[in-house]
């Protein structure tokens, strides 16, 4: 009696004929959807991130108090082409690349 019934039920669930996919309902439909979802939470705001920093390390000049990505503190007293020499205490001065400063605490007048 099982059989039977499970042959009926292969039987009347077969395609009439190929079903319609709508273009809303295609796989290459959702992974466009889901790459500009990831775009515009992952990607774009990485980009603008970027393009602020860069901004901020052209823009920094003598006398502008400066936070490395390792956390030191100090004050810019000389630029060169692909750094900084950073006072970091009375007689002490570092000299860091420029993708080392992270965070431009205060801009100072010269």
């Amino acid at each position: 009696m099982l059989t039977a019934y499970a042959q009926n039920a292969a039987q009347g669930a077969a395609p009439q004929g190929a079903p319609s996919m709508s273009i809303l309902g295609s796989p290459i439909f959702m992974m466009v959807i889901i790459f500009v979802i990831f775009y515009f939470l992952l990607i774009r705001p990485q980009k603008k991130q970027q393009e602020n920093h860069k901004n901020m390390l052209q823009s920094l000049k003598k006398n502008d108090d400066v936070i490395t990505s390792g956390g030191m503190h100090g004050t810019i007293v000389n630029v060169k082409d692909n750094s900084f020499v950073l006072r970091v205490d009375d007689n002490t001065k570092i000299e860091v690349q420029k993708s080392a400063v992270a965070i431009l605490k205060k801009a100072r007048q010269e």
